[in-house]
């Protein structure tokens, strides 16, 4: 695709075929999405109806769901360069001739002599020839399918101009004695026509470039992803390529390798850095029964493992797929963009000619009719030239393409350009506790010994009785005896009291381990003030004790993020309010929002409860995020005006929400809304200068300036504004990539 209205044309052809339900064609990734019914349409057919315009349909399908190649556009920048460089020399020679004509005119420089002129003259016929039918074919071809079919794009109005200027210029230099007495023969375009093509040329080629340094973020996920698997089949080895590994397969991993699918250990340990996936920069220990992610890196021992995720199932697909996807989706500004598109090559050939009736009708009178004419082929090009909406429908999308590749760079995953747009209209930030503010897992958060005994044999005596246990608070007893490598006792006798707790004996010692209830039965005396006061805070006791005396005291809790406190500070500072929905006691909400700042704690609250508590918001008229981690979780998410998922809790909460926060960092929240507004005031101040540079630009060309100021735009610098305009939109979205959020 050259230009917007090409984006503009394909989806309005598609649209109409039968079969298709829903096309979305975006310039800035030269990609349509497609929706159709496939008994009664193909890509194959669908390409075929926009086919006679130029275009075609190329069906992205790979094993591993990951698309995205650069071989075609790196050939199509390759060729253009090669063209560009053939042509600047002639353009240069051109240029050059224009200023000596110009300079010497007003006797700034000796004027040309004859021999040299007729020299030029014989040159520049040959020179426009070239840079016509092989640099500016594109524009030839959008000049025939315009006349041909009746669909016009930039190429066509670029294309009419140049083509304009090349015959008038060429019907006087074969015709020159014959129209000598009627108008001027010694102004040809020539030099117009080489010029204006370079130009446009060069422009394309940057842009192109351009273009294709804001998929950078695609390009490195994509090679986070291994290219090849050593699997055991039959008993022997065989390393092939990651798109042939299926489930179930048994893979090698050795030191220093990426992981080239998703499976789980079955044989070996090591430590994997999973920052990808993480944030953690340390990696993490693996063993038997583990899960392991494509494309993090095994940093020391070999392992196997059995493949669960293949292709497109891994996670690494997912998030390659959700940040195409978001990058070759519209936000709704564009659609303002998108109408004027649509009507704007119409237009524009509207004014042009209008412009040359005019300037026949009116400016003959003063000028006669050979500098009317003359005035009228300049300002006809011109007008056709500076008229690109090149940089109108690059505005949006290479903004869009950007911030979706920063926030990807950032562990913010945008799902679609709508969220992106929303979030930086958002009022309030909802968020669900466990998981979201909280870890969503119990640990060890203290140890209180009540007699001669220490905090780490407290911990000790409790991770041996609790290592047959499978409840969710002995698996955190352990965790902890793990993490700080306590060498645990062997465990005899191992008992559980149904709803109290359970016994039983290390070294000759009986030992109980549980709730209050347990040590009241057992007659031991308790401080149930504190432990009530601990309980409101979401923390659970556990004790440790023999028959006659009360050893310890352990407390498990949900433990708060160490982000989370900060990450609300940064939101209020936003001007934005939070609110906490759980499901969780009123008292612990309440203990956990005190000790983050949040603005308001709604407890014990069930899933369509957090739903209407969303949809209340909104009827009040506040823009609603949510964030959240849980399926409870997903129908609220869904609701919200911007849903955001912590990427470590289900995926079904990923799928509802516009946003996924790859490490569950809620201090990702607020970056996401500064990314959100960086993105933003990129299209914005692309949108301005692309309607200004317009606005300015065609009555120039016009010639509406000349009557009170003398001026008219040389068509030359209309070539060059154009490509500039394209060039300036896409650097300027380049520059959210350094802006730190």
């Amino acid at each position: 695709m050259h230009c917007a209205s090409c984006a503009t044309i394909i989806e309005r052809i598609l649209n109409k075929a039968d079969g298709v339900q829903a096309t979305e064609v975006n310039y800035g990734t030269e990609s349509a999405k497609i929706s159709f019914d496939e008994q009664k349409t193909s890509p194959h057919k669908m390409s075929q109806k926009i086919q006679t315009l130029g275009y075609s349909l190329e069906e992205h399908q790979s094993h591993s769901g990951i698309t995205g190649s650069k071989e075609a556009r790196l050939a199509e920048i390759a060729d253009l360069k090669s063209k560009v460089l053939s042509a600047i020399p002639l353009a240069v020679i051109s240029i050059a001739i224009m200023i000596w004509e110009i300079l010497g005119n007003y006797g700034l420089i000796p004027p040309m002599s004859k021999d040299v002129a007729t020299f030029f003259h014989h040159l520049l016929p040959i020179m426009v020839t070239y840079t016509l039918f092989v640099v500016g074919k594109p524009y030839l071809i959008g000049f025939y399918r315009f006349f041909r079919y009746g669909k016009a794009n930039m190429d066509s109005l670029i294309g009419i101009g140049t083509v304009a200027a090349f015959l008038y210029s060429l019907t006087i230099t074969a015709f020159e004695d014959i129209l000598r007495p009627l108008i001027n023969v010694d102004q040809t375009y020539y030099d117009v026509t080489i010029v204006v093509i370079t130009f446009i040329a060069l422009g394309k080629y940057l842009e192109a470039r351009s273009k294709l340094k804001t998929g950078d973020a695609i390009e490195k996920l994509l090679n986070l992803q291994a290219k090849t698997a050593l699997v055991i089949r039959d008993g022997k080895e065989f390393e092939i390529s990651v798109n042939e590994v299926v489930h179930g397969d048994i893979i090698i991993v050795k030191p220093g390798t990426k992981i080239p699918v998703d499976g789980i250990i079955t044989e070996g340990m090591s430590y994997i850095d999973e920052s990808m996936v993480t944030g953690e920069p340390m990696p993490s220990e693996k063993k038997a029964g583990d899960t392991v992610i494509a494309g993090t890196i095994n940093t020391t021992g070999s392992f196997m493992f059995r493949t669960t995720k293949v292709g497109s199932e891994t996670l690494l697909a997912h998030i390659i797929k959700m940040v195409e996807e978001a990058q070759s989706s519209k936000a709704p500004i564009q659609a303002l963009a998108d109408k004027i598109s649509a009507i704007f090559v119409p237009i524009v050939l509207g004014i042009s000619l209008l412009t040359v009736i005019l300037w026949l009708s009116i400016g003959t009178g003063p000028l006669g009719f050979s500098r009317a004419l003359s005035f009228a082929l300049v300002s006809f090009v011109g007008v056709l030239v500076i008229a690109c909406p090149c940089a109108l429908g690059l505005a949006t999308p290479t903004a869009i393409i950007v911030g979706v590749g920063k926030g990807a760079r950032e562990g913010i995953l945008v799902k679609d350009a709508a969220s992106l747009e929303k979030l930086h209209k958002v009022t309030t930030v909802v968020v669900d506790k466990t998981g979201t503010l909280t870890r969503g897992r119990p640990e060890l958060s203290s140890i209180e010994p009540f007699s001669h005994e220490s905090k780490e044999e407290i911990a000790t005596i409790l991770a041996s009785m609790e290592t047959r246990s499978e409840h969710p608070i002995a698996h955190a007893i352990v965790t902890y005896a793990k993490k700080n490598e306590l060498t645990l006792y062997p465990a005899e006798q191992f008992e559980i009291i149904k709803g109290q707790g359970l016994k039983t004996r290390i070294n000759g010692t009986e030992f109980f381990a549980g709730n209050i209830k347990l040590m009241q039965n057992l007659g031991l005396s308790v401080d149930s003030a504190q432990i009530e006061k601990s309980t409101k805070e979401g923390k659970t006791p556990i004790f440790l004790a023999t028959k006659e005396t009360l050893l310890g005291l352990v407390y498990v809790a949900d433990i708060i993020k160490p982000e989370a406190k900060d990450a609300v500070a940064k939101l209020h500072k936003l001007g934005i309010q939070v609110i906490m929905l759980t499901g969780d006691n009123k008292n612990t909400a309440q203990y956990i929002a005190d000790q983050i700042g949040i603005d308001e704690v709604i407890g014990e609250v069930m899933p369509h409860d957090k739903l209407a508590k969303i949809k209340e918001l909104q009827t009040a008229g506040y823009i609603v995020a949510m964030a959240g981690d849980g399926v409870n979780d997903a129908p609220a998410l869904a609701q919200a005006d911007v849903g955001i998922a912590m990427a470590t809790g289900t995926d079904i909460a990923i799928e509802s929400a516009g946003i996924t926060l790859l490490y569950g960092d809620i201090s990702k929240i607020e970056k996401a809304i500064k990314l959100s507004r960086l993105t933003m005031r990129g299209i914005k101040q692309n949108l301005f200068w692309a309607f200004a540079y317009n606005i300015i630009g065609i009555p120039l060309a016009a010639g509406a300036f000349y009557p009170a100021f003398g001026l008219l735009l040389n068509p030359v610098f209309a070539g060059m504004a154009m490509a500039l305009s394209s060039v300036s939109v896409v650097s300027n979205s380049l520059r959210i990539k350094t802006k730190k959020i």
